[in-house]
């Protein structure tokens, strides 16, 4: 019964809500509550007073709701920019200006003499609504303006402190400066008399001026002594005044550097100092790429033995493998790259490709290897066709070029058939068939095959200092 008597009076007043309001007025037609009979004298007095007549003839008229200008205006212009804060002209234009920004359709309202009359009270609930709404938004604007103006007095406030402070702060840096200065004048007037005495003998003119000069260079040295060897050029000129001194340290120095060098020399960085010489006196000053590879450590090998396919360690086991790397083959016809693995061992250079050996070519069949003076990593090896039973000559490129050469110059005792050519290349594609690797520098480094059908290797340009 609960529930239902409440799902009846939501209904009700869900009803209700959507019905427009009227009022009725009740007259009381006599004073002996007898029916039928009407006292015209009361009911024309109860007429009169109630304001029935001017009631009707504004409903007649079509407008239940009337308010004069000023109140209107003076409630509802926070409604309209144009007349909010304050209206300065005539309060009917202030209205006229107001219900047009409110959106009010020609047949809701009417303008009179005094009075704006509005036909329908949705109209005038609309408007109370906005009205509602924008008095949050104001006090929110007046407690912001409020805010401002507190904050912006409390900044002042602290500006006017913060600039106190500053003030003392300033005097007492500048009383510090000050004194500064007045010990800076004396230093500099001893220092300057120091000075034009300083060729003379230790007195008392010149004397902390010969210490400082010994102290400054002696400070200036620990910073600035040679870090290598072969660095021959660092060493600080002394002045007079120290150059006994300088003397004496220069070659303690040069000892003491030799000494740590020899100590911290390993029999690996041994190893690789013997074979840079090699190196050097193969490819120095002749190729390009040389010097970027100075300062790059060689390795005992660029393929562990564990990454090589285990059908190809097992071919070769009768011979101990010196040294591997990955290296791209060019085919001798149309050049067609080939990804392969160079592997050196103690009787000769084998080319694999996964589980399969392409190419076996002992060392002595090796008559020579040629490469390029560019930045290239191109490298031929001719090879003779009777020792090798090989059609023809091989065109390697490998990225560790030069230690790949070292390797093969060690292991395979061939120091003496590297050579460094300039221009293009002649090698044997076969018995009786020659082809040519024509070198060249570019913006990109580039290997591709040349309308002339020769073998076009393009290289960077080389770095001028």
């Amino acid at each position: 019964m609960t529930s239902q008597f409440k799902t009846s009076l939501v209904k009700l007043t869900e009803i209700l809500m959507a019905k427009e309001a009227w009022y009725v007025r009740c007259l009381k037609s006599n004073d002996s509550k007898q029916p039928g009979r009407f006292d015209d004298a009361l009911v024309r007095h109860q007429v009169k007073y109630l304001g029935l007549m001017e009631h009707l003839r504004v409903r007649r008229a079509g407008f239940a709701y009337r308010r004069k200008y000023e109140l209107f205006l003076q409630r509802y212009k926070p409604l309209c920019p144009d007349t909010w804060p304050h209206w300065r002209g005539v309060p009917s234009e202030g209205v006229e200006k107001l219900v047009k920004h409110l959106g009010y359709q020609p047949d809701e309202y009417k303008m009179g003499r005094t009075k704006i009359f509005i036909r329908y009270a949705r109209t005038l609930f609309a408007t109370e609504d906005a009205f509602e709404i924008c008095k949050h938004d104001l006090a929110s604007r007046i407690q912001a303006k409020y805010k401002g103006y507190r904050a912006k007095e409390e900044f002042k406030k602290q500006k006017e402190a913060a600039t106190k402070i500053e003030t003392c702060w300033r005097g007492v840096q500048a009383r510090k400066e000050k004194q500064k200065r007045e010990w800076a004048v004396k230093v500099i007037k001893k220092f300057i008399k120091g000075f034009m005495n300083r060729h003379q003998a230790s007195a008392a003119d010149n004397s902390e001026y010969l210490a400082f000069v010994r102290q400054s260079y002696l400070s200036r040295l620990k910073d600035n002594l040679p870090k290598t060897v072969l660095d021959k050029t660092t060493w600080l000129t002394p002045p007079p005044v120290v150059k006994e001194t300088s003397e004496i340290l220069r070659p303690l120095c040069m000892r003491n550097l030799v000494r740590k060098y020899v100590r911290g020399i390993t029999p690996q960085r041994k190893a690789q100092m013997e074979m840079k010489v090699i190196t050097s006196a193969l490819f120095k000053g002749k190729k390009d790429s040389y010097p970027q590879s100075i300062s790059k450590p060689f390795l005992d090998t660029r393929i562990s033995e564990q990454d090589i396919n285990p059908r190809v360690v097992q071919t070769i086991r009768h011979e101990r493998i010196k040294y591997s790397a990955p290296v791209v083959k060019y085919d001798r016809n149309g050049f067609k790259p080939r990804q392969r693995q160079l592997i050196l061992t103690q009787a000769a250079a084998y080319m694999a490709e996964e589980a399969k050996i392409k190419q076996r070519v002992p060392y002595s069949a090796i008559k020579g290897v040629s490469v390029s003076n560019l930045g290239d990593s191109i490298m031929i090896l001719h090879v003779s066709s009777e020792e090798s039973k090989q059609k023809g000559d091989l065109v390697l490129e490998c990225e560790h070029l030069f230690e790949a050469l070292t390797k093969l110059s060690i292991v395979g005792n061939k120091q003496g058939v590297i050579k460094v050519v300039q221009g293009s290349i002649k090698f044997d594609i076969q018995s009786g068939k020659e082809g040519f690797v024509d070198f060249a520098t570019g913006q990109e480094p580039m290997v591709y095959k040349a309308k002339n059908g020769h073998l076009m290797v393009v290289s960077l340009r080389a770095r001028t200092r």
